[in-house]
């Protein structure tokens, strides 16, 4: 039996990130990243460089790639990502099961991701998971992205309580378990590998795991 983690209490709320976390999405982003990558004569880059280095929403990201042309290659990048990505939708295999069970549990769902506000509602209506979640918010929804608490807030509005111990942040990278700590929300880390204390650092997850389906019986059991 999994060892019930000390500090982290039942949620009443829970925000995800989306992006491999719910959806299994690097191959599609790094394919139009190198697509962009391409257009303006820069190197591109491997599977594993671009899941190092991609955090971060566009707007906060591509003016340390593009200088003084990243919102010119913005837009290219979108044009290159929305071409592929609803045909390309994968989502991770229990995601839809653990949302359907939390829910039914009575568990307030909310997302917040670093993807386009936009885009990122496309994705959950091609799923049908829209209705799974009480806000969807992306980049440039709130004054600020990810890992500033503003998206946590719009995510939360409508929620009879505020964000505490009993709200999680459930997400695969470090920015995601930032922006829980900066929100006051319960870090929760679901990614292959365990974190590394020294790279976590303040920021370090009340709660790992490799498998997302473990979560609504990890709940129960608090």
């Amino acid at each position: 039996m999994e060892q019930v983690p000390e500090g982290l209490i039942k949620p009443k709320a829970i925000i995800f990130d989306w992006d491999n976390t719910l959806i299994d999405s690097w191959v599609v982003l790094h394919d139009a990243l190198n697509a962009t990558f391409d257009d303006y004569g820069l190197d591109r880059w491997t599977l594993d460089e671009t899941q190092a280095r991609v955090a971060h929403s566009l707007r906060d990201s591509f003016p340390r790639l593009f200088g003084d042309e990243w919102e010119r290659a913005g837009e290219v990048f979108y044009e290159h990502f929305e071409a592929i990505h609803l045909d390309r939708l994968t989502p991770i295999s229990t995601a839809f099961a653990v949302l359907q069970e939390f829910q039914a549990d009575g568990v307030y769902l909310g997302v917040v991701s670093n993807k386009t506000g936009r885009l990122l509602r496309l994705e959950a209506e091609k799923l049908g998971w829209d209705g799974l979640f009480a806000h969807i918010i992306g980049s440039t929804d709130a004054k600020s992205d990810k890992p500033a608490a503003d998206p946590v807030i719009m995510a939360l509005a409508g929620y009879s309580g505020e964000a505490g111990a009993d709200v999680w942040f459930v997400g695969d990278a470090m920015i995601d378990m930032q922006c829980a700590f900066n929100s006051g929300c319960a870090a929760v880390l679901v990614c292959p590998k365990p974190p590394k204390r020294a790279k976590f650092g303040d920021f370090y997850p009340v709660h790992y795991t490799p498998d997302l389906a473990t979560l609504p019986k990890l709940a129960k059991t608090l």
